[in-house]
């Protein structure tokens, strides 16, 4: 077998699961049906992708990846807030609309490696409103929350709890309440939590360009201090 065929029997078997997965709705998908699906036996399955496991990791990639070319795609508007704000909305859109895979993504225990990526962008996204300061806890702290709750609210669009109006309402009202949660108004007017920004603000500055008049273990523990700040 040449290495083109390889990579085109490869391909052939993701087209085929991934197929299989978009049209099963929800419901498990096989290596049977695939192998069927592909034309191929269980061998040459078993040999591009090692095993089941394998192959739905693969499966998920390939499923993933036109989300975040979309999200890395994404122009900035000015305000790392509304960005932020933007890349929730596309999150649960990718989710409403391509709820097989993104299921495969986040209904599972395990968590398949290409969903790390996801999570860096995130990770960029809160480092761009903490340096702004405009973030009210740590950027990891942050990011959990609206990981947790961007996950959340997904699944349950997908279970179907709501529908139409009362879905993207469910979306919004989440959104903005663990925005509020995690950012501070742009005017600054917030007491506390403005002197919490500001402590994310300097670590994400200092993280960006440590400064070199301090050794490693001074940085690491200015860097704790400004986390407690942050975290209140």
């Amino acid at each position: 077998m040449t290495a083109q065929k390889d990579l085109d029997t490869r391909d052939r078997i993701l087209r085929a699961a991934a197929r299989l997965l978009a049209e099963g709705d929800g419901e498990p998908v096989s290596t049977r049906a695939v192998c069927t699906a592909a034309g191929v036996g269980a061998p040459t399955l078993y040999h591009h992708f090692g095993d089941k496991r394998g192959l739905f990791d693969a499966v998920a990639a390939y499923g993933f990846g036109r989300y975040l070319a979309s999200k890395r795609a994404q122009e900035s508007t000015g305000d790392p807030v509304e960005d932020l704000r933007r890349g929730w909305d596309l999150h649960i859109e990718y989710g409403r609309t391509n709820p097989a895979f993104y299921t495969l993504m986040y209904g599972t225990s395990r968590t398949p490696p290409i969903a790390g990526e996801a999570h860096r962008i995130l990770l960029g996204l809160l480092d761009a409103v903490a340096r702004a300061g405009r973030l009210r806890v740590p950027v990891g702290t942050a990011a959990r929350m609206i990981h947790a709750a961007g996950v959340g609210v997904t699944l349950a669009l997908i279970a179907g709890e709501g529908d139409g109006e009362a879905d993207d309402e469910l979306s919004e009202r989440t959104r903005e309440a663990i925005l509020a949660a995690v950012t501070v108004p742009a005017d600054g007017q917030d007491g506390a939590g403005s002197t919490a920004a500001g402590a994310g603000a300097l670590r994400a500055a200092l993280a960006a360009d440590p400064p070199a008049r301090l050794s490693a273990s001074e940085a690491a523990l200015l860097g704790e201090w400004l986390d407690r700040i942050a975290e209140g």
